[in-house]
């Protein structure tokens, strides 16, 4: 027997999970809203146990990150997720309105495709399991093929804790042989409900144009504001936090700081105080040659390295001890020909100054209309008209205030729900503009009972009428519509 070549068994595979998440969430469409809710906290616990070793088996194999900030990942998408969603109503009937006679029924999308980067890898498929489950829904993971074992090992535990409690295991499966033509197959099937794509741009458009429901993220490039009223100190902590966070490769984590002039000098010393290392020109050349991939994009040798090996890239010594590589630019450095302006995923960060807090607004709107639009915007001041001026003002579906930037966005620190799905709204390109939670994976069925009688004259119509008649009743129904 000839053996199919990759991308077929990948397309053959597909169909097969297909076929058998289907079956599965038939099952599931039987259960309560407390046992969905079982086997949520049942598949919470078993990302909470199990943290820390995915989190060491994402480091190993992707070279990514940092494994104490893998595993916060781990029990943000499990734990904390788990407590958000708790009092969450999913399934059958979710809200009724005695007065208006009104019913409200969640009606499951029924196979959700996650495709799951591998920037953050077994966080997004614990996370991404949770929700689908939590609304009713199967789930079936793309992994991305660099981190094809370690996604693949989180998916392992679900199904194992699913089948623990009776549930069928194939509410949650993962694809083993990732191909392109796979993933295409997974979204485009008539048997997928919705897509739920965290990834580059190229697969986010994909999603959208596959014919089914989608629900996609767009890149961050994420400017962080340091205004004149702003808690200096605090302020470039929080940034440095959030910059190296999983070194960087949270999609909301900082990528510019932006400053005025007249506070420009000790952002910089106390950035500086704090572990960044300030490039001058000659290095700032050499760094930005390594941003810069074979492709004329994103380096994916720099993702979430550390600042020390990206300079050793760049053939540059720099203190042990530096978090982030920092390069000053020029208000006109923004763009293609700038790759400090772009979204970098690692520990590396454009200093902007600006005149006043009107020029930040406008070079922040610069960044963000260059690449980011729709994601996020940081700011840090005691100046809550400006946080409302900007509020109105940027293209951006979350503007976290005096927070971290990856901690705010995804939820770890804000009222934000928490989420590793952040929509980018229409600007964006994306359908949502919200954190993804499980409110996003079912469609509702609306229950109307009569509560009035028509008072239109239709009802009193004969059942022959002539030209006249019908004249005449129109004549009486604008009369009645302008009396309204």
């Amino acid at each position: 027997m000839e053996l199919l070549d990759k991308d077929l068994a990948s397309i053959q595979e597909v169909r097969n999970l297909i076929r058998r998440a289907k079956e599965a969430q038939r099952v599931l469409a039987d259960y309560s809203q407390a046992q969905v809710d079982a086997l949520v906290e049942a598949m919470a616990r078993t990302g909470e146990a199990n943290a820390s070793r995915l989190a060491e088996m994402a480091v190993e194999e992707t070279g990514f990150g940092k494994v104490q900030d893998k595993i916060t990942k781990n029990m943000i998408a499990s734990k904390h997720l788990a407590e958000s969603v708790r009092s969450m109503r999913t399934i059958g009937i979710i809200a009724e309105d005695p007065a208006k006679k009104m019913q409200e029924v969640a009606v499951p999308f029924g196979v959700v495709a996650g495709l799951v980067p591998s920037t953050n890898p077994t966080s997004t498929a614990i996370y991404k399991s949770i929700i689908s489950i939590k609304a009713g829904n199967a789930v079936i993971i793309s992994p991305h093929p660099s981190a094809l074992k370690c996604i693949g090992e989180t998916v392992r535990l679900l199904r194992e804790t699913l089948q623990s409690l009776g549930a069928p295991a194939d509410l949650i499966s993962v694809m083993t042989q990732p191909t392109l033509e796979g993933t295409s197959e997974l979204m485009k099937n008539e048997g997928t409900g919705i897509i739920l794509a965290t990834g580059g741009s190229a697969m986010v458009k994909a999603a959208y144009s596959s014919g089914n429901p989608a629900l996609g993220v767009g890149p961050g490039n994420v400017p962080a504001f340091i205004e004149r009223t702003a808690d200096i100190k605090k302020a470039v902590s929080y940034i440095l936090m959030s910059k190296t966070f999983d070194n960087g490769t949270v999609c909301a984590s900082e990528q510019h700081v932006v400053t005025e002039h007249v506070i420009a000098d000790q952002v910089k010393a106390e950035m500086i105080a704090q572990g960044c290392y300030f490039l001058n020109e000659t290095e700032t050349v050499r760094v930005e040659k390594v941003i810069v991939g074979p492709r004329g994009t994103l380096n994916a040798r720099i993702v979430g390295k550390p600042a020390v090996e990206i300079a050793r890239m760049a053939g540059l010594e720099i203190p042990a001890a530096t978090r982030v590589l920092v390069a000053e630019q020029g208000r006109e450095c923004v763009g293609k020909q700038h790759p400090f302006s772009w979204e970098k995923l690692s520990p590396l960060l454009g200093f902007y100054r600006t005149n006043d807090a009107h020029e930040a607004c406008e070079l922040c709107l610069e960044l963000l209309n260059y690449e980011g639009a729709g994601h996020s915007l940081a700011i840090h001041t005691q100046n809550n008209d400006l946080v409302r001026e900007f509020a109105l003002k940027k293209p951006v579906s979350r503007l976290v205030v005096n927070t971290p930037s990856t901690h705010g966005a995804v939820g770890a620190t804000t009222g934000l729900p928490p989420a590793f799905t952040l929509g980018c709204g229409s600007v964006g390109g994306s359908a949502t503009s919200d954190n993804v939670t499980p409110l996003h994976l079912f469609n509702k069925r609306y229950v109307a009972y009569g509560i009035c009688e028509p008072e239109t004259p239709v009802a009193q119509v004969p059942a022959a009428v002539t030209e006249l008649d019908i004249e005449a009743i129109t004549r009486m129904v604008i009369e009645k519509l302008k009396a309204l």
